[in-house]
């Protein structure tokens, strides 16, 4: 296979040679030693967006199939879906409801975001419209028969004066939930909007008031997924969290060692970085399984550098190089992001994203992957 030349952050060309050994075919049952959620993200159409989000649903749907067979749960209308970043909530709807479906006729596990995105941006509401917004998500996604994720609200960030609106609010909703939700903790590098969430910018102060919640209805909460981008923190929390409830990382720079756990307890896992890295996370998963934590780590490990480079700042923008991985792998057929979002990062990092995932054995054609990526380029004027 001809080498490509790949941009640089310096403006510079560097020559790379693409792998030849992609990963072999993995199937497996759900872990056991620990319950893994892979955050998925949306195939979006090419089609002109002119009435809303345009999903591409049948590569949308297979990608999930795809994540099934490897063993993974899917943690469906999540951030990665781009929530709040293209997917509206009609369509969000749409999404859950023909992704529960699926889950159903395969036994895959599924959770599915509920939040309050329904309300117009831009403008205050009170918490009572808050929480109508919120109870409606709830009810909708558990109608599905799938457990929901509350995932923090940017409306709900805005309207809270103090801590005690997020126990009005949260404990409201825990109150009437039917089965178990996941509690979500996003830190203001994903979400800027998000800042002094739980009512404090001091995430200690915030940690104590979320363990309040957590605590006062502990059979209500299946756990806790934080995205704070501190293993230490996380750490912290997962300690304090009452028996029973689980502390799913959300950390795309420390997974393998929150998930490995301290020898006494370790965090269960809803992340983005399982959408692009999944072939590897499901060899991980069952080295756990195995209890062979050696391996575990020696599979898990090289795939930092990938999720670094993902999730650098802006960290928002990660969807970008994870849509970028799914079309070159061939998983769909458009580089194309709900929202026009697939300008997000530059040239330069999509070619290092790339090549970190080429090194990781992630494309099944090595081949079509570097056809496409010297597709992309062309059309930039870049690389040959």
């Amino acid at each position: 296979m001809n080498g490509i030349l790949l941009p640089s952050a310096d403006g510079g060309l560097r020559l790379y040679r693409p792998s030849r050994v992609p990963l072999g075919p993995f199937a497996c049952g759900p872990a056991r030693s620990r319950v893994l959620y892979s955050a998925a993200h949306v195939a979006a159409s090419p089609a002109p967006d002119a009435g809303g989000p345009v999903v591409d649903w049948e590569a949308t749907l297979a990608f999930r199939h795809r994540l099934w067979a490897l063993g993974l749960g899917v943690a469906e209308a999540m951030d990665t879906a781009q929530r709040g970043m293209g997917l509206d909530w009609p369509a969000a709807a749409e999404l859950i409801r023909r992704s529960t479906a699926e889950a159903r006729s395969v036994g895959g596990r599924i959770v599915c975001g509920a939040g309050t995105d329904q309300l117009p941006a831009g403008r205050p509401h009170p918490l009572a419209a808050i929480s109508a917004a919120y109870e409606e998500q709830l009810a909708y996604v558990e109608s599905c028969g799938a457990g929901a994720v509350l995932m923090a609200s940017r409306a709900l960030a805005a309207a809270a004066r103090s801590p005690e609106d997020y126990l009005e609010v949260y404990g409201g909703l825990l109150r009437q939930s039917t089965r178990p939700v996941v509690l979500h903790w996003l830190g203001p590098e994903f979400d800027p909007e998000l800042k002094g969430y739980w009512g404090h910018e001091d995430l200690d102060e915030a940690t104590d008031v979320v363990l309040k919640i957590v605590s006062e209805y502990p059979e209500k909460v299946d756990g806790i997924k934080v995205s704070l981008l501190d293993a230490e923190r996380e750490g912290d929390l997962r300690r304090r969290l009452p028996p029973g409830v689980r502390c799913y990382t959300g950390d795309d720079h420390h997974y393998p060692q929150l998930i490995a756990g301290d020898g006494e307890l370790a965090s269960d896992a809803l992340l983005g970085i399982f959408d692009p890295i999944a072939p590897i996370a499901a060899r991980a998963a069952r080295a756990l399984d195995l209890e062979d934590p050696v391996g575990f780590r020696m599979l898990l490990d090289p795939t930092v550098a990938l999720a670094r480079h993902l999730f650098a700042p802006p960290t928002r923008h990660y969807k970008t190089g994870i849509v970028l991985l799914a079309w070159l792998a061939g998983y769909q057929e458009h580089f194309t992001l709900l929202g026009g979002h697939r300008s997000a990062r530059s040239l330069p990092h999509l070619a290092g994203a790339y090549e970190r995932a080429d090194l990781l054995g992630l494309f099944p054609d090595p081949e079509l992957a570097a056809d496409r990526m010297r597709g992309l380029l062309a059309a930039h004027g870049a690389g040959a």
